[in-house]
């Protein structure tokens, strides 16, 4: 029996979500209304068929499957721009449901299990602030950038990778040398916290199940890269359309999980006492906020929205819009759910993944068949959100060592295939055994690389794709989140490492934590 006390928290946290999705239907309407004289859309039927053939072209960049070149006839097109990364990895046929799946196994993570541990540097009413500008500024970032990819395809030049869009927007320096290692270290980065967090949960079940047992931490991280190993040898990002399908699932089911325990602990004794304080002296806070900041970066990044959109069928036009419509719904009820839920049970007492708290010295707050199902679902997510994180990797890869002019699944292709991720994903197992720091690692991933990829980046292409008035509210719209959120980076970035050099006493390789 709820007191009178739960029984408002959980009214008001009703309410509060239902004052969320009106919100953010009222702010989707708003962007696609604000955002559609920059929209094809509304361009009649002859538009969108020049459009659609338009998209078949062969670029600069690369051919898909499904835009089978005429290769006896065009030799001098054979040898210069056929693109094994594209061609293999980055298929155009998906429709905008795959692509809400692609983007929600992206961005509706297990990372969001730290959202709580956030809030304990941030409080309260900053903390669900920040939730609110990240949610909002990301969906409206991401359909810039669509809308950006939608106005270079109706071109002639249809952009299929983040590296593709700097070096056509700003320069080939740009791509060559800042977006392409940028995206590439965050997306390897991602693999390689996918893999620790991985590890962490099955070393949790273990634990639970034999307290006396005297398995190491990157055992079960070796575990868990072996899964990977055979889930990265599947061929393109179409592939996974059935698998992440199951991983949306997934999320949901791992988030109730989380809110329900976090809940129940809340409700009885056996959790810590509630305490909302926000520990640390001045110094520490202040660096404490920028480091929140950037975990919460990190748990709405994507870095790789060129390339799902990539994994649509001609036309494109709308399908990505319906696509993170369908993402931020889930991540609405996640994010959100999770966080407060969490923070509310254990206050300024959340562990980094909040799963943790649900075992107290060795002693499990819950029924362990409750534990134990939250960490498979989790576990089972991690590898489908490392496999996503992986396809960058694997399309560098598959552009330096395929051959675009034999058979996919021919033994010209499948050999390096199978050597370079084998090798890539082997990288990443061994990595995330020696530097067993997941909170560390999520906050530099998000100072460094998304906060420019998914904040900065996508505004500052829009301004100089449309070149809107600087009269316009929108330009001075795109400027502010430009500044605001380059000196946050800054700051999140300097934060993180600092964090990283305090903890540096407790580092240990192969540490079994």
């Amino acid at each position: 029996m709820y007191s009178c006390w739960n029984k408002l928290i959980v009214l008001y946290t009703i309410r509060l979500f239902c004052i969320i999705i009106i919100y953010m239907k009222t702010f989707c309407s708003f962007t696609y209304s604000v955002l559609e004289p920059f929209n094809t859309n509304s361009q009649g039927k002859k538009d969108r068929e020049k459009e659609a053939m338009d998209t078949l072209l062969p670029t600069s960049t690369a051919v898909h499957e499904a835009e089978k070149p005429n290769y006896n006839n065009n030799l001098a097109f054979q040898e210069k721009d056929v693109d094994a990364g594209a061609l293999f990895v980055l298929k155009s046929k998906g429709s905008w449901m795959h692509c809400g799946y692609h983007l929600t196994t992206s961005i509706v993570a297990p990372p969001l299990l730290s959202l709580p541990f956030a809030f304990t540097f941030l409080g309260w009413t900053a903390g669900i602030l920040c939730l609110v500008i990240g949610a909002a500024t990301t969906f409206y970032s991401y359909n810039l950038i669509s809308l950006v990819l939608e106005h270079h395809a109706q071109h002639g030049r249809r952009q299929l990778r983040f590296r593709d869009m700097a070096s056509d927007i700003l320069g080939p320096r740009w791509g060559r040398y800042f977006v392409g290692p940028t995206q590439f270290a965050v997306c390897y980065g991602a693999v390689v916290a996918c893999t620790l967090l991985g590890g962490q949960c099955m070393k949790a079940i273990y634990v639970l199940a034999n307290p006396s047992g005297n398995m190491k931490l990157y055992e079960f991280v070796v575990i868990f890269g072996c899964l990977m190993l055979i889930l990265a040898q599947i061929p393109s990002f179409h592939s996974l359309r059935h698998i992440n399908l199951v991983s949306l699932i997934l999320c949901l089911a791992y988030s109730a999980c989380a809110t329900a325990g976090s809940i129940y602990i809340g409700d009885s004794s056996k959790g810590p006492k509630k305490d909302y304080s926000i520990k640390g002296d001045t110094e520490n806070r202040v660096f404490g906020i920028f480091n929140a900041v950037a975990i919460i970066a990190t748990t709405y990044g994507n870095g790789i929205i060129p390339e799902i959109q990539a994994t649509l069928a001609a036309p494109v036009k709308g399908k990505m819009f319906k696509g993170l419509c369908v993402c931020y719904i889930v991540l609405i009820f996640t994010f959100f759910t999770v966080a407060i839920s969490g923070y509310w049970a254990f206050g300024n007492e959340a562990s980094s993944l909040i799963l943790t708290n649900f075992v107290d010295n060795g002693n499990p707050l819950l029924p362990r068949w409750f534990i134990y199902v939250t960490n498979i679902f989790t576990i089972v997510q991690l590898s489908a959100v490392g496999v996503v994180y992986l396809q960058p990797t694997n399309e560098v890869l598959e552009q330096a060592f395929g051959d675009p002019r034999s058979p996919e699944f021919s033994p010209r292709n499948v050999v390096p295939r199978l050597v370079s991720r084998s090798l890539a994903t082997a990288s990443a197992t061994t990595i995330a055994a020696m530097l067993p720091f997941f909170g560390d690692i999520n906050s530099l991933i998000g100072a460094f690389g998304f906060i420019p990829l998914d904040f900065i980046l996508p505004v500052i292409f829009f301004n100089m794709t449309f070149k809107p008035s600087k009269r316009s509210p929108i330009f001075w719209l795109n400027v502010t989140i430009a500044v605001v959120f380059s000196t946050v980076g800054a700051i999140a970035a300097v934060a993180a490492v600092r964090q990283i050099v305090l903890d540096a006493k407790n580092y240990r390789l192969f540490a079994n934590v």
